[in-house]
């Protein structure tokens, strides 16, 4: 897999754009274009029924029945025509299977040669018009093969055009994609995820996907049942955003270190394996801060990847680029191993989401010497245990987080008001009547641990008060010196 950055065209370095188009030669939406391209359209009647002009008719005729060669000199021809009749053809023809075949050759023309892109954004600037605004129109439809082929043109214009997408387009586009993601047994998920793909090698479209929550959503997907080539997919998206460094550094606040280290864990296709290492490599090699490199190698640690990276040393690949990213991986990680501090440890397992019995938690020398550090960075590690204290559904990470917070108010002596104030507290008290027993447990001693280190505080002002000077001279007086 290519480390190079990805080129402004949309091309990355080292795999050529017909090679990745092979990957979605055998989706339904290529297959259904396969059967549309043997259809002949009488464009005669569209003629007759008034409903294209004749300039129209004339040029779409000659470009549907021409040869492939012919083809291209009639585009070069007619450049100022072509956009407008298509689009024309668009808004007034109604038939559902006519407007598939229209589609179909848009798309096929652009596919020969990205450069006709440029025939449609030249006919947007001269009406003044967004390039895709028509375009996006027919995402609104309900046939599944007119709304997919439109997606996948809209995503060549965005990516092949000398000129960015339109930002309010941009978001409309993206957020339509993000949903059809989400879309349970959605054939059409193999295209969905080729126009991301497309989109996300274009630095200034991540930041847009971001905007729409796009991470959260392809990880969601990433969690449940797909199959390999969706994975592949999607898994392929998040290692173009990781070239983006800022990216990068946010990248595991979504937890994608340990859920592609489930997916590795379980991979038995080599092109998966290739880009979760290659993913995982850019979340090392691309942030800008070494801490959050740092971190994303403990994170990788506690995700078990080193016992991965050691069964693939054991397997043969033919792929070069495994083999050299396995390498780095296990020296990065190995390295990490050794300069990791339990609080390190601990604190990449809180940022993960993930946690569990890992020593750290039960060692009571662990507490004494790092609760204060729960408040660096305006409570962070303290404000995600909360966090999933309200929105964690696993028992496990309910118990270890209110045994942690236990903790925490036990041996930092300001514990009790930091999570009161972080509205902690009555968290903690809604888990003593959840349904798993464990996690009642954790919480009922979280809540003690609160309530004694009140009475502890109020014992100790109690002292304080005693021993002040004004009460030892009422002692004198009252005798009870």
């Amino acid at each position: 897999m290519a480390k190079d950055n990805v080129t402004r065209d949309g091309t990355l370095a080292g795999i050529p754009e017909e090679k990745i188009d092979m990957l979605a030669a055998t989706s339904v939406l290529q297959q259904q274009a396969s059967e549309i391209r043997n259809l002949r359209i009488n464009w005669q009647s569209y003629l007759q029924s008034q409903m294209i002009g004749n300039d129209d008719y004339i040029l779409i005729t000659s470009i549907d029945n021409a040869a492939a060669g012919q083809r291209d000199q009639l585009i070069k021809e007619n450049k100022s025509q072509l956009a407008k009749t298509f689009l024309n053809l668009l808004e007034h023809v109604s038939k559902d299977q006519t407007i598939q075949y229209i589609l179909v050759m848009i798309d096929d023309m652009l596919q020969e040669d990205r450069s006709r892109v440029e025939v449609f954004r030249e006919h947007s600037s001269r009406k003044k018009e967004p390039v895709c605004g028509q375009f996006l129109n027919l995402l609104n439809g309900s046939d599944g093969f007119i709304i997919n082929m439109t997606a996948r043109i809209i995503a060549k214009i965005a990516c092949w055009s000398s000129e960015l997408m339109d930002k309010s387009d941009l978001h409309f586009y993206l957020s339509w994609l993000k949903e059809q993601l989400k879309i349970t047994n959605n054939e059409y998920m193999q295209s969905v995820a080729r126009c991301l793909q497309m989109m996300l090698r274009i630095d200034e479209y991540r930041a847009a996907f971001i905007s729409v929550d796009g991470i959260s959503t392809l990880l969601s997907v990433l969690t449940g049942r797909v199959n390999f080539q969706i994975q592949y997919q999607l898994i392929f998206c998040i290692w173009v955003l990781t070239f983006n460094p800022k990216l990068a550094e946010r990248m595991n606040k979504f937890s994608v270190i340990p859920i592609l280290a489930d997916i590795l864990s379980d991979s038995v296709k080599e092109k998966v394996t290739r880009i979760i290492l290659a993913a995982f490599r850019n979340l090392i090699e691309k942030p800008e801060d070494p801490s959050i490199s740092k971190e994303h190698c403990i994170a990788m640690v506690q995700s078990k990847v080193l016992k991965q990276l050691s069964i693939l040393e054991q397997r043969k690949f033919d792929d070069e680029d495994i083999v050299e990213d396995v390498q780095f991986l296990n020296d990065k990680l190995q390295a990490s191993v050794q300069d990791l501090s339990s609080f390190d440890e601990y604190a990449t397992e809180v940022k993960t989401g993930r946690l569990e019995w890992s020593p750290v938690h039960r060692s009571a020398q662990f507490w004494r010497e790092n609760a204060g550090r729960l408040n660096e960075k305006n409570y962070e590690l303290l404000r995600i245990l909360i966090h999933l204290l309200e929105t964690s559904r696993d028992a496990l990470v309910l118990s270890v987080a209110s045994y942690d917070i236990g903790e925490y108010v036990r041996h930092y002596p300001r514990g009790k008001i930091v999570i009161e104030n972080l509205g902690g507290k009555q968290l903690v008290m809604q888990l003593l009547s959840h349904e798993d027993p464990n996690v009642r447990y954790e919480a009922l001693l979280a809540v003690q641990k609160l309530m004694v280190h009140n009475w502890e505080y109020l014992g100790r002002q109690l002292e304080k008060e005693q021993e002040s000077p004004a009460n030892k001279s009422q002692g004198v007086l009252t005798g009870k010196a």
